[in-house]
C-alpha cells in the first residue's frame, strides 16, 4: 500500500513538474486595435491568435499589458517568457526568438485634415516636427529618416520623442505639431478614440512591416518553444489564424 500511494505520488509530482514547464507568460503594452485592455482581461486579434496557438500546442499561456519599460524589464529579468505583437531589429533577435510574422501594417506619417500632404517622399516633410512615441522601433525608423535628410542636404525633421503615443496626435490635432509618424492603424484608432478624426488623416505610407510574437531564448525548455512554434505555423498553414486577424479589420501577414 506504502508503494502504491509512493507511486501516485511520483506520478503526480511528474505531472506537475511537467505542466509547471508548459507555461508560457507573454507580456506587451496596450496597443490597439492589435492587442489591448478590456474588462481587465488582455484582449484583441493578436491575443487571440496567441491563445489559440497556446491551446493547440497544450501550453497553458498568460498574457499581461504593462507599460513597455516594464514589459521589458519582465523579460530581462526571466519574469516573462514572451512579448506580443512587436517589431523585430538586431537588438531583439539577441535575446528574442521570433515566431513567423502575424500581421502586416506599415508605418506612415499623420498630419492635419487641412494639411493636403500625399506622401512619397522624406523631401515633403522638410523641416517638420514630427510626434513619435519612443523608445520603439517606430522612433528608430523616424530617427534614420532624419540621418537620411540630413546626408541629402535635406532641412531635416525635428523629432519630438513621446513617453505614450496618443499625446502625439493631441498635440498634432492643437497645431502644435506638423506631423506624428506612427503604426497606421494605431493612429487610426487613436484619432478614433480621442475623437479628432475631422482634425488628423493619414497621409501616406513610408515603409511596410510585420509583427510578430518573441519568446526570450533563454527559456529553460525549448521543446515547448518548438511546439508553440509548430502550432502556430499550423494554423497559419489552416488559415485560422488569418480568420481572427481579418475579423478585426486588421491585414494578416502574407505565408512564406
Amino acid at each position: 500500500m506504502r508503494y502504491g500511494l509512493l507511486a501516485l505520488l511520483v506520478v503526480v509530482m511528474s505531472v506537475e513538474s511537467g505542466s509547471a514547464k508548459d507555461r508560457l507568460r507573454f507580456v506587451t503594452l496596450e496597443f490597439a486595435p492589435f492587442i489591448y485592455g478590456e474588462n481587465k482581461q488582455v484582449a484583441g486579434p493578436g491575443r487571440d491568435v496567441i491563445a489559440m496557438v497556446c491551446r493547440k500546442a497544450g501550453i497553458d499561456c498568460s498574457y499581461d499589458i504593462y507599460p513597455w519599460r516594464r514589459a521589458q524589464a519582465l523579460m530581462d529579468a526571466g519574469r516573462a517568457d514572451g512579448m506580443m505583437v512587436i517589431g523585430r531589429n538586431p537588438d531583439r533577435e539577441k535575446w528574442l526568438r521570433f515566431s513567423p510574422p502575424m500581421f502586416r501594417t506599415e508605418y506612415g506619417f499623420f498630419v492635419q485634415s487641412r494639411n493636403l500632404l500625399d506622401y512619397k517622399s522624406s523631401n515633403q516633410v522638410a523641416g517638420y516636427r514630427v510626434g513619435v512615441f519612443a523608445p520603439s522601433n517606430t522612433a528608430r525608423t523616424l530617427a534614420a529618416i532624419r540621418s537620411l535628410m540630413k546626408q541629402n542636404g535635406i532641412t531635416p525633421i525635428e523629432i519630438d520623442e513621446r513617453p505614450d503615443d496618443s499625446s502625439g496626435f493631441r498635440k498634432l490635432s492643437a497645431g502644435r505639431l506638423d506631423a506624428v509618424f506612427s503604426n497606421r492603424d494605431r493612429g487610426r484608432d487613436i484619432i478614433k478614440k480621442e475623437k479628432i478624426v475631422a482634425k488628423v488623416r493619414y497621409a501616406g505610407q513610408h515603409k511596410a512591416l510585420f509583427y510578430y510574437a518573441g519568446i526570450r531564448k533563454a527559456y529553460p525548455d525549448q521543446r515547448v518553444v518548438d511546439r508553440f512554434f509548430e502550432s502556430w505555423e499550423a494554423l497559419f498553414d489552416e488559415g485560422a489564424a488569418q480568420k481572427i486577424i481579418r475579423a478585426a479589420d486588421l491585414e494578416p501577414a502574407p505565408l512564406h
